[in-house]
């Protein structure tokens, strides 16, 4: 599987405020670009806190790349994709609408009345690892179902989890112009942090976008 991490962040790095609320970081080139590489990819992930903090929806906004995609045998949305090792992702959560396919990743300990109630929900919901979700066996089960190209929009945790298991091959990263500061504020990637072994990246572009830069990263 081929994974993209696409992700926006102020000047000092940070994702969101210390509350977790959403900051629009970006602009509306931007979020052309964004919607651009959702409907390049089979699916699209986040982590539950993702879920729980923005409600997303993970779906395309631009009614000519649904057709097209429509037009090429494909599903008119990308799967959605959750990390969540609890099953915490609430019922009536956006992403579990019937716009598109979505699969719930839980680890064996998510309690049953909370995974009933997602698959009651219309989740698929894919099991792996005990206590934590195990990534590598989360995304080869979405692989198996048709999952080949995945983007992943975050946040900090999932992000860092994705680059400590050496799963990410593309990094993609819009750094607007402001500042938000706050040493709880979430980050680009969170964690334990890496204390050695730092992931390496080779620099593939830059580009003024909107009011910020966008830099592209492949990872060797």
């Amino acid at each position: 599987m081929y994974v993209h991490v696409n992700a926006a962040m102020s000047a000092d790095g940070k994702l969101a405020s210390r509350t977790r609320e959403q900051l629009r970081i970006s602009g509306p080139q931007d979020f052309e670009r964004v919607d651009h590489i959702r409907a390049q990819n089979d699916g699209v992930m986040v982590g539950v806190g993702t879920v729980l903090a923005d409600d997303p929806s993970l779906t395309l906004d631009d009614a000519e790349r649904i057709a097209k995609r429509e037009s090429t045998g494909r599903s008119p949305h990308p799967a959605r994709v959750v990390a969540d090792s609890s099953a915490r992702t609430p019922p009536d959560a956006r992403i579990l609408d019937d716009t598109a396919t979505t699969y719930i990743c839980v680890s064996e300990a998510a309690p049953d009345d909370r995974v009933a109630a997602l698959e009651d929900a219309g989740a698929e919901v894919v099991v792996a690892g005990e206590d934590r979700v195990d990534l590598a066996a989360a995304l080869a089960a979405l692989e198996s179902r048709g999952v080949e190209r995945l983007m992943v929009e975050g946040g900090g945790e999932l992000i860092y989890s994705l680059f400590a298991d050496a799963l990410v091959d593309e990094l993609t990263v819009y750094v607007g112009s402001m500042v938000v500061g706050g040493r709880d504020a979430p980050t680009l990637a969170d964690g334990d942090g890496f204390t050695a072994g730092f992931p390496e990246l080779e620099l593939t572009g830059v580009e003024r976008v909107d009011d910020g830069v966008l830099l592209e990263w492949q990872v060797p």
